[in-house]
């Protein structure tokens, strides 16, 4: 009697998933015409990164610490608030209002127990900083209920080039969240105007029952969030199960249909949806499969990268390298590895110097020097 190996029918079931979709690209090896360079250590898991315009760093440690890097230099920012430190969950996403330099806001995301219930889920809050230390904080957006679930927190935080705010949270517990349900906060992903006022034009205002400042829904875990640089459209990336992590482009009330559609299976190797396609929800500009955990994304603009300007990098915490994504068109048409096993890689931005930086687990921060 011939036995079944476990492991073949998890990969014939994933490629099953994809069998309308022939065209996924394979990931070539990386041309090294760079070197890295350290310049942070000693920040255990670093989540979000930031750079100011003195060219320092600011590193959001995922326990709660926020770091502010000057040459090396990791000094502890003072009045962070407290974070639910649990699974995925804790000091999350950073960004700079795009105005700074005039208003001096910076935009963090993190788990949070605020509000009534046993556990936590992702708040959103601005603060600026004054002699290291967060001062004039204010709370913009709460997710609801809390819950006790380790998992899927988001959370990233971008601005369009009108101003608007948009940020990520997860679908953190499947006993409570429906991301195909817009009354109800998770799976989401969110915008606002700088002060945490909802937009009157957001796609639900008004309907009843509903979180307004819902931008888009049926996403599972996004972990990416970066405005284009040509056409100022937010793109996402999101976590998928095994199979199916998805690149978007976010749209206006659009439904992005987790858990109805994917091309991912569970851990457990049985089928989430036995579709992959349905009328009314959103296919993916691009999915991987196998899945590489994307962590972070930022567009490239810098004339310091010839060979990289106008695309895309994703972190893959799975794989432990930084993938470059060719695009054309709004189609992805090559990958390629660029610093490959460099470790665990949770966040890569470009810095206002131009350089792209790179936040790695248990290692620090690094910088891509081109040759």
């Amino acid at each position: 009697m011939y036995k079944i190996c476990p492991l073949l029918v998890f990969f014939f079931l994933l490629n099953c998933r994809a069998q309308d979709k022939p065209n996924l690209l394979p990931i070539a090896d990386e041309v090294v015409n760079y070197k890295i360079e350290q310049v942070a250590t000693g920040i255990s898991i670093p989540w979000g990164m930031v750079m100011l315009p003195d060219g320092t760093l600011l590193v959001t440690e995922k326990s709660g610490i926020l770091f502010h890097v000057k040459n090396g230099v990791n000094t502890e920012v003072k009045n962070v608030p407290k974070v639910y430190s649990r699974g995925q969950g804790g000091l999350l996403d950073i960004v700079l209002h795009p105005d700074y330099e005039k208003n001096g806001w910076i935009y963090i995301s993190f788990s949070s127990q605020d509000v009534e219930g046993e556990g936590g889920n992702t708040k959103l809050i601005r603060a600026k900083l004054v002699d290291d230390s967060l001062t004039e904080i204010q709370d913009l957006y709460k997710g609801t209920p809390n819950t006790t679930g380790p998992n899927h927190f988001g959370s990233r935080i971008a601005f369009d080039n009108e101003g608007y705010l948009y940020f990520s949270i997860g679908e953190r517990d499947k006993k409570f969240v429906n991301p195909q349900d817009v009354k109800i906060d998770g799976g989401k992903i969110y915008r606002l105007h700088d002060d945490g006022r909802i937009p009157a034009d957001n796609p639900f205002v008004g309907q009843a029952g509903a979180k307004e400042a819902i931008f888009s829904y049926g996403h599972r875990n996004p972990q990416g969030l970066a405005k284009h640089p040509a056409t100022g459209l937010i793109w996402s990336h999101e976590h998928g199960p095994q199979g199916g992590d998805e690149i978007n482009i976010i749209k206006k009330g659009a439904n992005y249909g987790w858990p109805v559609i994917t091309y991912g299976i569970n851990y457990d190797g049985k089928i989430i949806s036995d579709i992959t396609e349905k009328e009314g929800m959103e296919q993916p500009l691009h999915y991987w499969l196998p899945s590489i955990a994307p962590c972070g994304m930022t567009f490239v603009t810098s004339d310091r990268y010839p060979d990289w300007k106008g695309h895309l990098l994703v972190g893959a915490l799975k794989f432990k390298y930084l993938e470059l994504l060719k695009i054309k068109d709004n189609k992805v048409i090559s990958r390629q590895k660029i610093a490959t096993d460099i470790g665990r890689l949770r966040n890569v931005i470009q810095g206002s110097d131009g350089y792209i930086y790179m936040a790695v687990e248990q290692k620090g921060i690094f910088r891509i020097i081109p040759n």
